[in-house]
């Protein structure tokens, strides 16, 4: 704790970080767990990157962007599981005032990137499927670039301003965060003056960031559905219907949890429920996405057994 100058109200200099479990038993086990859901995370999409990066026939604008997106991922778990494994396991489980700051930060830059990228994979699909014989001319690279540039400016900038207006509150004590990273509403609640306008710039944060680009996920999907049911071919309706499946898969995932984290008012928050809710677009997101992309697609998996049998992929 530390005091503000000519003022007798004390500030935290750092947080602790209680977890799921104070049982040395219950976290031997988490810790196994969780460290196997990180490892398989960064395992599967650094393969997802390496097999794009080595294929030609992978050098196309979805799987750009499904490598950016596996970038997103291994990153934003790493900005949480690390630290959560190592507490598990240590006597202290504190986190500096400085450390919980930048923590939020990055893991709310990559996750928003992160939503807004599903809008560019949702418009990649409904270009691909309604325009196809443009295609290539639509989305050229000059494009790609300029939406994934523009997908990490919003994302680093909207961070910004959560994860500021949230740390420029005062803590004055407890300390104690219910939860196993720095996520902006477990902060949040333990501030020491009214949150309502802080609450305020979360939902306009939330509206642009969450509902509008769902919104026009939505919207693109209804397009691609109505083009899908024109075509007369039963094996090509399939065919398109399974490019569109596995997106639709990982953004339900991530979009239903994060959601209710964010939208719901701070007066509803429930530590033990939403600290687990949150695995679900942290840790199992970045779990499941490469498993979902390699198992349902016919050119990944066939990049991967080249590796396998070839050593190489031409």
């Amino acid at each position: 704790m530390w005091m503000i100058p000519g003022n007798n109200q004390t500030r935290v200099s750092e947080f602790i970080l209680l977890g799921f479990s104070s049982e040395p038993m219950t976290n031997n086990i988490l810790f196994f767990v969780f460290l196997l859901i990180y490892l398989s995370s960064v395992m599967g999409n650094g393969l997802i990157i390496l097999l794009i990066c080595l294929d030609s026939h992978l050098h196309t604008p979805m799987y750009f962007f499904l490598c950016i997106l596996a970038m997103l991922d291994m990153g934003y778990v790493t900005t949480t599981m690390p630290q959560m494994l190592v507490h598990l396991l240590a006597h202290s489980k504190t986190i500096s005032f400085a450390g919980c700051w930048m923590q939020m930060y990055l893991f709310g830059a990559l996750a928003l990137t992160e939503c807004i990228l599903f809008v560019v994979m949702a418009y990649d699909r409904y270009v691909a499927i309604c325009y196809p014989l443009r295609y290539t001319v639509i989305l050229n690279w000059g494009l790609c670039i300029r939406l994934t540039a523009g997908s990490l400016v919003c994302g680093f900038l909207s961070a910004l301003l959560h994860t500021f207006f949230t740390m420029s509150l005062p803590y004055c004590g407890p300390n104690k965060v219910n939860h196993y990273f720095c996520e902006g509403p477990a902060v949040l609640s333990l501030a020491c003056m009214d949150t309502h306008l802080i609450e305020m710039v979360d939902q306009v944060l939330s509206v642009f960031m969450l509902l509008i680009p769902i919104s026009l996920i939505v919207a693109s999907y209804i397009h691609i559905a109505m083009a899908i049911l024109k075509i007369k071919s039963s094996q090509a309706r399939c065919k398109a219907f399974s490019t569109c499946a596995s997106h639709l898969t990982v953004v339900s995932f991530f979009y239903g949890p994060g959601t209710y984290i964010y939208m719901r008012p701070n007066s509803s928050y429930s530590p033990e429920r939403d600290k687990q809710i949150s695995l679900f677009y942290n840790a199992f997101s970045a779990l499941l996405n490469p498993m979902v992309y390699s198992l349902r697609n016919r050119d990944i998996k066939r990049a991967f057994l080249k590796v396998v049998a070839h050593g190489r992929v031409d």
